[in-house]
């Protein structure tokens, strides 16, 4: 068999935990010749160089150096930067993976270069244009040859926009293959005598999305409700840089909360496989806590991972401020929750499939 050279695309946090099974799997295989890119999306260390760390990830071939700017300006720079980088490396294949900005940007960049891409995590879909990641998954999906799904959904929705079913495959979810391997890792962490924490007595949170932190009015009562939460049970808050720049030009109080930096990977596993609840409006979190079988309520209107409620210990409960708090207490009245289902194929083998996939039909 031919050798096969593969380009895998870094950018944002959720990034790195999705590529590092994969780049792990191409290095085992003796066919493959991968190398890493890395835009540059999330510039600071906690976002980006503790996620190679913790993950084991090898220091990427090439780095873009992208530095700030709208997603607009992002994608202009990527695909200018990465173009000459494709050409002198004319890979068979580039991998791109979710649904950042760094994923479509290097999606069309290759498309432009006649490379094909295979879109890891495809078909997700919130059916909400507003959100910048419904539009960066859509694209991306229509651009792509290999459209590989995480669960039922993906397959559903991309058969229903007219995507050929032979460029589908149902693989599992790579993120998960990441939480498996580094599950008994991440037990060693010491963030919770570094917080101040007691197992299973403590909330985590998590809120970066536009809707919730650019509104003054919103983010301060959504603070608001975190705090009367925090008078039931201690409240960690990692703070985004996105919600940091809010927190400080808006000046709203959060008194009662325990603030830290953005965590890197292995102690934020530590941190939610210990959480009492997890409140959060990221995707990938619903899926993480599912696999821990810790409750986790979504502050969102929607979701673009459906099985994480049908099977998991996922609950959307929007993003009015009294409705969240009232699911938040009602969750700590309970008992704990009892064992969710682990979704078809989150058995931390995806990337294997992934491979196994690409390598019968490169």
């Amino acid at each position: 068999m031919s050798a096969l050279k593969v380009i895998c695309v870094v950018g944002a946090r959720p990034n790195f935990i999705k590529v590092a099974p994969l780049m792990a799997e191409f290095l085992r295989r003796p066919r493959w010749t991968p190398e890493l890119i890395h835009t540059g999306q999330h510039s600071s260390p906690e976002m980006s160089d503790q996620f190679f760390c913790d993950l084991e990830i090898p220091h990427p071939n090439v780095h873009l150096g992208l530095s700030g700017g709208t997603p607009t300006y992002q994608t202009a720079q990527i695909l200018l930067k990465l173009e000459p980088v494709l050409a002198q490396v004319l890979p068979d294949l580039l991998l791109v993976v979710g649904d950042v900005t760094s994923t479509l940007a290097a999606a069309l960049a290759a498309v432009r270069n006649g490379i094909r891409v295979a879109h890891v995590e495809a078909g997700l879909r919130s059916f909400d244009p507003s959100m910048p990641e419904e539009i960066n998954r859509v694209v991306t999906d229509h651009l792509s040859d290999f459209l590989f799904t995480t669960e039922p959904s993906g397959e559903r929705n991309l058969r229903a926009e007219g995507i050929d079913p032979s460029r589908i495959f149902f693989v599992g979810n790579v993120m998960i293959d990441t939480l498996l391997r580094f599950r008994a890792k991440a037990a060693q962490s010491g963030v919770l005598q570094e917080l101040g924490l007691e197992a299973g007595n403590y909330a985590v949170v998590t809120l970066h999305r536009p809707a919730n932190v650019d509104d003054p009015g919103r983010l301060a009562a959504l603070l608001a409700m975190l705090q009367e939460v925090a008078t039931r049970i201690p409240v960690v808050f990692p703070v985004h840089p996105r919600t940091q720049k809010q927190l400080e030009e808006q000046k709203v109080s959060t008194d009662g909360l325990v603030l830290c930096p953005p965590k890197g990977y292995l102690d934020f596993l530590r941190l939610m496989s210990e959480a009492r609840l997890v409140l959060t409006d990221s995707g990938g979190i619903q899926e993480e806590t599912t696999i821990l079988q810790v409750p986790c309520l979504t502050m969102r209107t929607n979701t673009e991972r459906p099985v994480t409620i049908d099977q998991g210990s996922n609950c959307l409960v929007g993003i009015e401020p009294e409705a969240i708090l009232s699911a938040a207490l009602q969750e700590l009245a309970n008992a704990r929750l009892a064992s969710p289902k682990t979704p078809e194929l989150w058995d931390g083998n995806a990337s294997g499939r992934i491979c196994d996939i690409l390598e019968a039909k490169l």
